[in-house]
């Protein structure tokens, strides 16, 4: 059987599922046809129905509910490793509410934590991640919010914090933040969500025992990364709760989804969260 999935060219996203795609596992006669895009991308595409099981930021879940059911594996959840938000050196705002920000999306969860520290701040302008300390440094933007591997050397480009999200999250909240999940089409038999479930938490473990065995996926789809921000990439956000999301994982997100909605930030259609 021919499934779609949908992940990001990321360190973290490649080591989770290179045992899983390039079949170091025995995938028990499932066969996935990879789909590489931003996360943002995924974001949009998973509001369309495009894909069978695909990464999304927990945001996005929210309002994809109705399609898609989240796996207990492959999730990227932890403590203090949220977006940072970054200006130039020789910036100084005295209201941010007023600055212009470069964001990766806006159904990124980077966005959504942004919104609940700042919820007066409305000049954001969607950039790929990628893209975002250019604009800070050439001054398209006064501000951006990094995610993913930027977190680890936006201060050698000349880039200073404003804030680091994660650390605000932890304040608030005292759970981990949940940053994207694995979802799957809820349409979908439930023995075979069990199964993708099982092979997806099995491509981790494989990952984890073997961890140089990935690393020609890892480099193949992170550019020009250097190997050392890599795997402190993976280091971050590869962890136990990627293996299982476990009642703490269930429970930070469902503690966003419910802040989310107290605070007015979206609203959404009570549904089965995760796969049973």
């Amino acid at each position: 059987m021919n499934l779609t999935i949908g992940y990001s060219p990321c360190p973290n996203d490649c080591f989770v599922f290179d045992a899983l795609v390039n079949k170091k596992i025995d995938t028990e006669g499932l066969n996935f046809e990879v789909i590489l895009e931003d996360i943002e991308t995924l974001n949009k595409k998973a509001l369309e129905g495009h894909l069978d099981i695909t990464k999304l930021s927990f945001h996005a879940y929210v309002y994809n509910l109705k399609q898609y059911i989240l796996l207990r594996a492959g999730s990227a959840l932890g403590f203090n490793c949220g977006p940072i938000l970054v200006t130039s050196a020789k910036s100084k705002f005295k209201n941010l509410d007023n600055i212009s920000v470069a964001i990766p999306g806006k159904l990124t969860t980077a966005n959504f934590l942004l919104s609940l520290a700042y919820p007066n701040l409305k000049n954001k302008i969607e950039y790929t991640f990628s893209d975002i300390e250019e604009a800070v440094l050439k001054g398209k933007v006064d501000a951006g919010l990094i995610i993913h591997e930027n977190r680890f050397t936006y201060h050698e480009k000349g880039l200073v914090k404003i804030i680091d999200l994660g650390e605000y999250w932890n304040s608030l909240i005292k759970a981990p933040i949940p940053l994207g999940g694995i979802v799957i089409k809820r349409h979908l038999d439930k023995d075979l969500q069990q199964k993708v479930n099982k092979l997806i938490k099995k491509s981790v473990e494989f990952a984890f025992q073997n961890p140089e065995s990935s690393m020609q996926y890892v480099k193949q789809n992170a550019q020009e990364m250097n190997e050392e921000v890599m795997k402190k990439h993976i280091n971050l956000y590869v962890n136990s709760f990627s293996l299982d999301l476990g009642d703490i994982g269930i429970n930070a997100v469902e503690l966003m989804f419910n802040k989310g909605k107290e605070l007015k930030l979206f609203d959404f259609e009570t549904n089965q969260l995760i796969i049973d």
